[in-house]
């Protein structure tokens, strides 16, 4: 077992561990280890590109980081927390176990998919996770995609996919055109914001942005399981029609990466990490940053990165010099969330033969015959599968209102050797 020993260990590397890390680094003397599950840092907005990072905010960021006295763990999955100073990591070399006076968890949100008829066949993916495929080198040149679901993370994926000569067919936004509107004039507040949204559309000329609307059901014109055009079919105010395509890359918003957190036994309120001013969690000496507190964006994850970097090495005077900034970034983030709230009419998209646990092959009928997450896995096995709950979780969550247990180690599929 490889071990290390370190002052402050900060768990991800995206842009609330990258940040944290650069503050905890730049104000003390202290040691700092940085442990991410990707080969290379950036986390999921700031995905490298066939190896290398597009984004130029993100290249200063991992400059300074390997400029300064920081360690850093590529290909690095905890999975574990033995005790109340370490964790456990799954690496290409074996388990490594990380102990540390203090922690600072920046673990990321994921896509939360809810199921409709045909959302498992060949050419429906996530949204996030096709852009992450064509960042990959996938090919997606001349193919016609319908984007859909919820959130401004739709308008960034379709203006990628288009810069990668796809044919964007449209982008179906679930939400009401009078929030999207609202919130549209709300943004001469954030000029920068603003500046980002126009780009955005003026990059998507000629593409439908469609509000309130939404897909009811994909079918597949291939042969049995093998790639073939798509039939996706869409509802607007309750009229139906259907296009064509070769994929329908689909995600309604977020759900944040909370495992750990909850394995650590840190207070969540509403599926969050509750945390304080100073972005510490009910548990001693463990803070939490970015996605995992509340779903903001690049500027809050980068803001509470700083604040939960300074914190831990005590340097609250200087994080208090953020608070302003972090309290827009968060009600920016309020905004958001209250603009694109998922309408009750996608509870009701499955039926009884749609596939919810895709892991354990869980029907929405099966699930309807129990009353809560822990009857349904302990009769079914939803959630138990590979993903650990991770894509069936949060759809129960919305569709039936369940309330998800606490993780359990190991939070992550691993090689029993390594357990």
């Amino acid at each position: 077992m490889i071990e290390v020993e370190t002052d402050i260990l900060v768990v991800g590397g995206g842009a609330a561990g990258m940040s944290a890390a650069l503050a905890a680094s730049s104000y003390s003397g202290a040691t700092v280890t940085l442990v991410d599950n990707n080969a290379k840092l950036g986390g999921q907005i700031w995905r490298a590109e066939l190896g290398k990072s597009k984004s130029a905010e993100a290249r200063s960021f991992i400059k300074a980081i390997e400029t300064k006295r920081i360690r850093i763990f590529n290909d690095a999955q905890v999975f574990a927390a033995p005790t109340n100073t370490s964790v456990l990591a799954e690496t290409s070399r074996g388990t490594a176990r990380f102990e540390y006076n203090k922690l600072i968890l920046a673990t990321g949100a994921r896509e939360r998919f809810l199921p409709f008829p045909g959302w498992t066949l060949p050419g429906v993916f996530g949204a996030g996770g096709l852009q992450a495929l064509v960042k990959g080198g996938f090919d997606v040149a001349g193919k016609r995609i319908v984007v859909a679901g919820s959130g401004p993370l739709l308008l960034v994926v379709a203006e990628y996919l288009k810069s990668k000569g796809a044919k964007v067919i449209a982008v179906a936004e679930q939400a009401p055109a009078s929030r999207i509107n609202r919130f549209a004039i709300g943004l001469w507040r954030s000029p920068a914001k603003l500046a980002q949204a126009l780009w955005l559309r003026m990059k998507l000329f000629g593409v439908s942005y469609l509000t309130d609307t939404w897909v009811t059901d994909v079918r597949s014109l291939g042969s049995g399981r093998s790639n073939g055009p798509i039939i996706v079919t869409f509802n607007r105010h309750g009229k139906k029609w259907q296009v064509e395509g070769d994929y329908l890359a689909c995600g309604f918003d977020l759900v944040p990466n909370n495992e750990l957190a909850s394995l650590i036994g840190c207070k969540i309120e509403n599926s969050f990490v509750s945390v304080d001013e100073f972005q510490r969690t009910t548990c001693e000496n463990v803070f939490c940053a970015g996605e995992p507190t509340g779903i903001g964006g690049v500027a809050a994850s980068l803001v509470e990165g700083t604040i939960a970097g300074l914190c831990s090495v005590d340097a609250t005077d200087a994080a208090r010099m953020s608070f302003a900034t972090r309290d827009r970034s968060q009600r920016f983030a309020a905004q958001l969330t209250r603009t694109f709230a998922l309408r009750d009419e996608l509870r009701s998209l499955a039926n009884d033969n749609t596939i919810v646990c895709r892991c354990e092959d869980v029907d929405f009928g099966r699930l309807r015959e129990f009353d809560s997450w822990r009857a349904a896995k302990l009769q079914t096995r939803c959630g138990m599968g590979p993903c650990q709950g991770r894509i069936c979780g949060a759809a129960a969550q919305f569709l039936f209102d369940w309330k998800i247990g606490p993780a359990r180690p190991p939070i992550f599929p691993i090689k029993l050797e390594n357990l």
